[in-house]
């Protein structure tokens, strides 16, 4: 099974989680947005497969780099 790491391109906060564990995703489906400098950005899935694990919460304060989230294929 592919297990694909989806990391943030911002620092920001999590605004809205979208997706939760066991949800369904297609390629560039929207996991969760983010909120840097007053502007939403979209968190897409990079594969298509099934959400396994979110690793922030609401109002967390992400960092560039870090993973947001675990798909499984």
């Amino acid at each position: 099974m592919a297990r694909k790491e989806i990391k943030s391109e911002i620092t920001g906060s999590v605004w809205k989680i979208l997706k939760q564990p066991g949800d369904a995703v297609g390629d560039e489906d929207a996991l969760m947005i983010l909120e840097s400098m007053k502007m939403e950005i979209p968190v897409l899935a990079e594969m298509s497969g099934t959400v396994a694990e979110i690793r922030v919460k609401e109002n967390d304060a992400v960092s560039e780099g870090q993973v947001l989230a675990v798909l499984d294929a």
